[in-house]
């Protein structure tokens, strides 16, 4: 059956709202616009400051309505302290860095200012790989000496942010810690390659303080401190697939510093292997009034490959006893699984319960744990703490 054609009066109406439809397309669907730092004034030499580039850039970014990409090529960019601030008019920025990052040399260019690289403010920013040297070791050298020095600057940083991806950044010689989520909320890192010296002071991998939703995935992370660490406040924390190694394991805490505290809770460490660390799971609080908290935390499918401590609780940490000897932990743990932890210790004793007096810990599950030292079973010691065995556990509770 034949069909009439549209006459004109039918075709304008079609023709004006395909003209409207055109025009109306939201900001998220329009293809994002791309800032190189080198239209900027940028240079990839190494030895011209760029940090003015970089602020242009993030602006003009920021400023933008629709998706927009800010965009590092190959190259080494000396970049000093840069805070790059929101909220901006849209959540939708890329930072896409295929070259080098360098910090100033000197450490003491930005060695008092905290922070190297700070995202402040913004929601929906997507950083994609590249290097991050922090060419820390001259502060380590310094604080090792004895001599005053800068606290140092953390290499990474998101503070008041959501919607966050760091996805394939590599951290070499952080000042003092690589990436701190500070205040943030629905962060996903992944990808991500921390390296620094066993001995460098302070420069732990990941910190997580203060922020809910985190997701820490597929990583490799060596270091002179923590590979991560859980600061108060933390809450549903997934970490999985993570070599550690050197550094102190993987800590919760340090917590109760400070007597009004927020707690952490719903923290999932799984499928980590730790490689002559210091410690390997960790829970830590000072030893002195707190109301904080750490409950529900589960760890599962840790190897140990000859680690100092595999399991610990210490409630009694007071760094150069100070502030602290002669008083007890406030800090409350509860719900602690161990399930599947299995490996080799550096000493004797491989599970190490050192609870508070006044808060012993409690509901703490272990299945399936096998730790041996120099291929015999290894030792638990246990002070104030009370669980539940199920499976092989070696060594045996000492609940």
């Amino acid at each position: 059956m034949a069909h009439d054609k549209p006459t004109s009066s039918a075709v304008l109406p079609l023709l004006a709202f395909t003209i409207l439809f055109f025009f109306s397309i939201s900001p998220a669907m329009a293809a994002p616009m791309t800032y190189n730092v080198v239209s900027f004034g940028a240079k990839p030499g190494g030895d011209t400051d760029s940090t003015r580039a970089f602020l242009a850039a993030w602006a003009r970014a920021c400023s933008s309505t629709g998706p927009a990409t800010i965009y590092v090529p190959l190259g080494r960019f000396l970049v000093g302290s840069v805070v790059f601030r929101g909220p901006c008019k849209n959540n939708a920025i890329t930072v896409r860095v295929d070259g080098t990052l360098l910090a100033p040399s000197d450490y003491r260019v930005i060695g008092n200012a905290g922070i190297w690289l700070m995202f402040d403010h913004v929601d929906g920013v997507s950083f994609y790989g590249g290097v991050l040297d922090g060419q820390g070791a001259g502060l380590w050298a310094c604080k090792k000496s004895g001599r005053s020095c800068p606290s140092g600057a953390t290499t990474l940083g998101f503070t008041y942010c959501k919607d966050i991806v760091v996805n394939g950044v590599t951290s070499l010689n952080s000042q003092m810690y690589h990436i701190v989520i500070d205040r943030s909320e629905n962060v996903k890192v992944q990808g991500v390659m921390v390296s620094a010296a066993g001995n460098s002071p302070n420069t732990d991998g990941i910190h997580v303080q203060l922020s809910s939703s985190v997701t820490i995935l597929n990583s490799n992370i060596g270091t002179g401190d923590d590979c991560i660490s859980i600061g108060p406040g933390t809450n549903n924390l997934w970490i999985e697939n993570i070599a550690c190694g050197p550094g102190h394991g993987i800590s919760v805490g340090s917590l109760g510093k400070e007597l009004q505290e927020p707690g952490v809770q719903n923290v999932t460490v799984k499928t980590v292997t730790f490689t002559g660390t210091e410690n390997g799971v960790r829970i830590k609080s000072w030893g002195r009034p707190s109301n904080g908290f750490a409950r529900n935390i589960h760890f599962q499918n840790a190897k140990m490959m000859n680690v100092r401590n595999p399991i610990v609780i210490d409630q009694n940490y007071c760094p150069e006893e100070k502030g602290c000897p002669g008083q007890v932990s406030g800090v409350k743990i509860s719900d602690v699984t161990y399930e599947d932890i299995h490996g080799t210790s550096a000493t004797e004793v491989a599970v190490k319960f050192n609870c508070s007096p006044k808060y012993p810990c409690i509901g703490i599950r272990m299945e399936d744990v096998n730790l041996t030292y120099e291929n015999k079973v290894a030792e638990a010691s246990c002070n104030h703490a009370g669980g539940i065995t199920s499976g092989l556990v070696q060594p045996n509770s000492c609940f």
